[in-house]
């Protein structure tokens, strides 16, 4: 089950959520945390100071399903131009989005694991200064913000075992932003995902349960922040990540695993037509639809839209409302209607005496799942456009 899904339940004895204690959201002290840093996210000249005249750099770090998911396939030193169905072509063709300031580099490639991420003095880091940055006009000091996704080729070990593939990537990862954090001293928020399905991989390159499993690497890394924030020591694993000290602060990016054809609580599913023929590398569809993901996380994110929107925009906010029914026409009282985004954030809301529910100030522009439950009756979940106000969105129960 997804992890946005699996929430307080558990897979192999770990519980689900994307954030600590099954939930999707981010703990409150680590928002604040987020919103101070991104409070720091403004243009800086190649020196690293402040100017109006100033750049923002949103770089990607990762793999080849990195690359070809935020612009294109990219395997040499050289940078190429990002497909129109990339997170950063749609991003580009978005007015919604700062385009006098914040400038996309791509510095992700095909075949860069997680072990060649894994410190400062790696090639991978010098190649994005040399070429991406360099020919951006861009240097290490204008790095503010990432959108971090690795795996590790080969796995063979799967969870619950200590030495499980989903163990060696957490403590990789934490190698990575610790080595980020040296190359850009800058950077402030990086955004981490997971890998997509790939129930239909026809080789051992990242094969499930791995690409499911690499979610638990994300989740945990980012929960030993939390907890070392909070006062824990150190994780002994992902090892230290005091954004005070030696890390930037790290937050869940989009979340894109979903069981195949079995639609996930927001609809998504991912088709064998998603990806390309090895099963495990994502197709024009698959590539479109990740980078889509990534724009709408953006656009809604709290942590982000201080920068990355354009001046003068704001995440629209909309409502969507409707009445819960018996199933001779009644209104239902207390049953809970919850509404959950396509990064598994979910709301909760409460029936008045009469039946009736909504909820205000919810960001558009995304998918959103509508689900009734309640003791007596059975409600089938709704996958809604939420792109403008939405009324009479009613449900009538099944006993």
């Amino acid at each position: 089950m997804p992890l946005n899904d699996l929430g307080s339940g558990s897979y192999l004895g770990f519980t689900g959520g994307l954030y600590p204690n099954g939930m999707n959201q981010m703990p409150s002290d680590h928002l604040a945390a987020g919103l101070i840093a991104a409070s720091s996210v403004r243009p800086l000249n190649s020196q690293g100071q402040p100017a109006s005249n100033g750049k923002i750099a949103l770089l990607s770090v990762g793999m080849s399903n990195t690359t070809q998911e935020f612009c294109s396939d990219r395997s040499g030193n050289q940078p190429v131009p990002c497909t129109s169905i990339s997170f950063v072509g749609q991003a580009t063709a978005d007015p919604a989005v700062n385009h006098s300031t914040l400038v996309f580099i791509n510095g992700a490639s095909g075949g860069q694991a997680a072990t060649t991420w894994d410190s400062p003095s790696k090639l991978n880091y010098d190649r994005v200064r040399d070429f991406d940055l360099a020919q951006a006009g861009l240097t290490e000091a204008q790095v503010q913000v990432a959108w971090l996704k690795v795996a590790n080729p080969n796995p063979t070990v799967s969870l619950p075992a200590s030495n499980a593939d989903a163990n060696i990537l957490l403590s990789g990862m934490g190698n990575i932003v610790r080595a980020m954090k040296i190359r850009y001293p800058n950077l402030r928020i990086v955004y981490v995902s997971s890998r997509i399905y790939a129930g239909y991989a026809s080789s051992t390159l990242n094969p499930e349960p791995y690409s499911y499993e690499s979610a638990f690497s994300v989740k945990w890394l980012i929960e030993a922040q939390i907890n070392q924030m909070r006062g824990a020591s150190p994780d002994p694993i992902s090892g230290n990540l005091s954004y005070n000290t030696v890390a930037p602060l790290l937050a869940w990016g989009p979340y894109p695993w979903a069981n195949g054809m079995t639609p996930r609580s927001d609809g998504l599913v991912w088709q064998c037509s998603d990806l390309n023929s090895d099963g495990t590398h994502p197709a024009n569809p698959g590539r479109q639809k990740v980078g889509t993901m990534l724009l709408n996380f953006l656009k809604n994110e709290e942590t982000a839209r201080s920068w990355f929107l354009a001046d003068g925009v704001t995440a629209t906010k909309v409502s969507i409302s409707g009445r819960i029914l018996t199933s001779d026409g009644r209104g239902l009282r207390n049953a809970i209607v919850t509404l959950t985004d396509q990064g598994g954030v979910r709301r909760t809301a409460t029936t008045s005496s009469f039946g009736f529910y909504g909820f205000y100030e919810v960001p558009s522009g995304m998918n959103y799942t509508v689900g009734v439950s309640s003791k007596r009756y059975r409600f089938a979940a709704r996958v809604v456009d939420l792109s403008s106000d939405l009324t009479d969105i009613n449900f009538v129960g099944l006993e």
